[in-house]
C-alpha cells in the first residue's frame, strides 16, 4: 500500500506481497490452527498408516534387491523378420535348458511328497506303537498290583494267624499259672 492508502500497481496486477505474521504464534505450521474444541466438520479424518518395522524391513530388502540386481535375458532374438540358421540351435539350447529344468521341478517335488508321506506314515506307525506299549504297560502294572494286593492279604492272614497263635500261648500259659497258683 502507498501513503494515500491505496494498493501499489505491483499489487494491484496480481503480484505477492509479504506481510510481517501477528507475533502471538511462536511457531510458524504448514498446517492450518486446530480448532479449539478439537472436533472436525471433515466427514472421513486422515490417520496416516502404522506402519509394522518388520513389514517396512521388507520393503527396504525388495528395493535394495530391485535396485541392485539386473534382470536378465539370455539369447533373444533380433528385431529383424527372419531367423538365421545358428537361431534353431539356440532355441534347442533354451528348450533343453527350460525341459531339465521342468525335469528337475518334478524330481523335487516328487522327492518332498515321498518324504511327507514317509513322515506321515512313521508318524502313525509311532503312535500305533506308543498305544500298544501303553496298553501292555498298564496291563503290567495292573497285574503287579494284583499280585502286592494278594501278598498284603497273604501277609495279613499270616499275621493274625500268628497273634491268634500269640493269644492262644498266652491264654494257655495263664492258665498252666492259674493251675499252678491253685
Amino acid at each position: 500500500m502507498s501513503s494515500s492508502g491505496r494498493p501499489s500497481a505491483a499489487v494491484a496486477s496480481g503480484d505477492l506481497q509479504i506481510v510481517s505474521a501477528p507475533s502471538s504464534r511462536t511457531a510458524i505450521s504448514a498446517l492450518p490452527p486446530r480448532h479449539p474444541t478439537n472436533s472436525s466438520s471433515a466427514l472421513v479424518e486422515y490417520t496416516p498408516p502404522v506402519i509394522n518395522q518388520e513389514e517396512e524391513d521388507l520393503e527396504v530388502k525388495l528395493r535394495r534387491i530391485l535396485d541392485h540386481v539386473p534382470v536378465r535375458v539370455n539369447n533373444t532374438s533380433g528385431s529383424s523378420a527372419g531367423s538365421g540358421s545358428g537361431d534353431f540351435h539356440q532355441y534347442r539350447q533354451m528348450r533343453r535348458k527350460e525341459q531339465d529344468r521342468l525335469a528337475r521341478m518334478d524330481v523335487d517335488f516328487h522327492k518332498r511328497k515321498q518324504v511327507a508321506e514317509f513322515n506321515k506314515r512313521r508318524e502313525e506307525r509311532l503312535k500305533a506303537t506308543e498305544e500298544r506299549t501303553a496298553k501292555k504297560r498298564l496291563k503290567r502294572q495292573k497285574k503287579k498290583q494284583k499280585k502286592q494286593e494278594k501278598k498284603m492279604k497273604l501277609e495279613g492272614v499270616d499275621n493274625c494267624e500268628e497273634d491268634h497263635h500269640k493269644e492262644d500261648d498266652n491264654d494257655k500259659s495263664s492258665d498252666e499259672e492259674d493251675d499252678q497258683n491253685e
